[in-house]
């Protein structure tokens, strides 16, 4: 009886969610809403974090900021998001390195420096962003990227390690043209 529930329950979420978004979600996703873990995260206002996302140490995220898909945000250093951000499906962003723990036999300890990502900014799918930097506004980094050095303002970075390949030009009415 309970395992007919289960499955009712499933579908009817399924079906609400093809119809409301176009999309069919794992089932933990279909339970539960990503604004609500946002506001319980204490993350801006109408910024969403998925189910599926790791969450560690501090970690402030602004308004109207997505968080997509299986991220991991390590706040253990401190961790600054900026509003109208995109955070892509599969992006790691670390404040803590192991390294010469590791290599030390554990005498040395971990390593942390805060990371903060301005405003305005999209990283791509499956970023990587290590400790220490600091991603300036309306900046770009490319799907796949290890970002280990500071991004500028305006700036379109992609490649391991990544670097610049180009310019963001952000016209009065909004209008984003890419120079690359």
């Amino acid at each position: 009886m309970d395992e007919i529930r289960f499955c009712e329950l499933y579908t009817r979420l399924r079906r609400t969610m093809r119809e409301k978004w176009d999309r069919d979600l794992p089932f933990g996703e279909l339970l539960f809403d990503r604004w609500e873990r946002a506001r319980m995260l204490g993350f801006g206002e109408e910024t969403s974090i998925y189910h599926n996302s790791y969450v560690y140490g501090s970690v402030k995220v602004g308004k109207h900021t997505w968080i997509g898909p299986f991220t991991l945000l390590d706040g253990g250093g401190g961790l600054t998001i900026g509003d109208f951000c995109s955070i892509s499906a599969g992006v790691q962003i670390y404040t803590h390195d192991t390294v010469k723990w590791a290599v030390s036999g554990g005498k040395v300890p971990y390593e942390k420096s805060p990371v903060i990502i301005h405003d305005c900014c999209h990283i791509g799918a499956l970023s990587v962003i290590a400790r220490g930097v600091e991603i300036g506004p309306h900046s770009v980094v490319g799907a796949g990227s290890l970002v280990r050095r500071n991004v500028p303002p305006y700036t379109v970075v992609s490649g391991v390690p990544a670097r610049t390949i180009g310019e963001v030009h952000v016209d009065p009415s909004g209008e984003v043209h890419l120079e690359l």
